[in-house]
């Protein structure tokens, strides 16, 4: 295991990252912060346990050790804006998604400092989602990377009211193929107006959430490796405020929709190869 991400390899073409959802924070830099950091109100919470179904559908994941406020992994290392004229935080954020001061006075990362967390967390997670779509590429012809994000459910910072409950993000459907892009909104649709028991959630595509960096970056269709982003409404499966606390049973209502939308990604890849064969 790197001392940077957990990755855990499957048998099929798809690749789940989850760039937020670290918690550690190494001493030289807690030392650094304000005690507001180690609420880590803007952790991507408890995602590995809402993607239970992982090891059933062979997929494969990597997710963070390290917490975003040591170096945003879904940012690019150059630190450029991916939404401009927006605001937004940055590669080593210095505020909360609250506007709150991370560091003490005159204790925020130094451009050597900020180097130095790119080499030491930034790479090893990004050379591992990269060798992994690469083979996967390799051995099925295709991949798919699904960016798994979640995020409360109002941010006034980043967006007025209340998110949607699912955001996709296809980088304004560059990130893609459409006909994958259509499978998973097939599927919402479908979802949205069945007259079931299973609880609707309302979606989006393309809205405030485009995809960031990983999404952007890594999806290349002409390359056979397609990209999604998931942003999800943190109130659909958790308590959104402190101790940010896991909710079983609404995870149960949003976890058979995960699991349909991620084997639709597979089953659009199979079909997808097979054509190209």
């Amino acid at each position: 295991m790197s001392a940077a991400f957990h990755f855990k390899q499957g048998s099929l073409p798809l690749l789940i990252s989850m760039p937020h959802v670290g918690t550690e924070i190494p001493e030289q830099v807690l030392a650094q912060l304000n005690p507001v950091a180690q609420v880590k109100a803007d952790t991507d919470w408890h995602l590995p346990l809402l993607y239970n179904m992982l090891d059933e559908l062979g997929a494969s994941c990597i997710h963070a050790r390290y917490s975003r406020y040591v170096v945003d992994l879904n940012r690019p290392s150059d630190d450029m804006n991916l939404y401009p004229g927006q605001d937004t935080t940055g590669l080593c954020p210095v505020d909360t998604f609250a506007k709150e001061p991370l560091y003490k006075n005159g204790q925020g990362p130094d451009a050597a400092e900020v180097q130095n967390r790119i080499q030491q967390y930034w790479q090893p997670y990004h050379q591992q989602l990269h060798a992994e779509l690469q083979r996967m590429r390799d051995q099925h012809g295709i991949a798919i990377l699904w960016d798994a994000h979640s995020i409360a459910s109002q941010v006034p910072r980043f967006f007025e009211g209340r998110l949607p409950d699912l955001n996709f993000g296809t980088a304004d459907q560059k990130s893609c193929d459409l006909g994958l892009q259509n499978g998973l909104h097939d599927v919402m649709n479908s979802h949205s107006n069945s007259n079931g028991n299973s609880k609707p959630f309302s979606y989006i595509f393309n809205g405030r959430f485009k995809g960031g960096h990983i999404t952007r970056h890594y999806g290349q269709p002409a390359q056979n490796i397609h990209a999604v982003q998931l942003e999800m409404s943190q109130c659909v499966y958790m308590n959104e405020q402190s101790p940010f606390a896991y909710r079983a049973d609404l995870a149960a209502q949003v976890q058979p929709l995960l699991k349909q939308l991620l084997q639709t990604c597979l089953n659009w890849a199979a079909q997808t190869a097979n054509a190209g064969k």
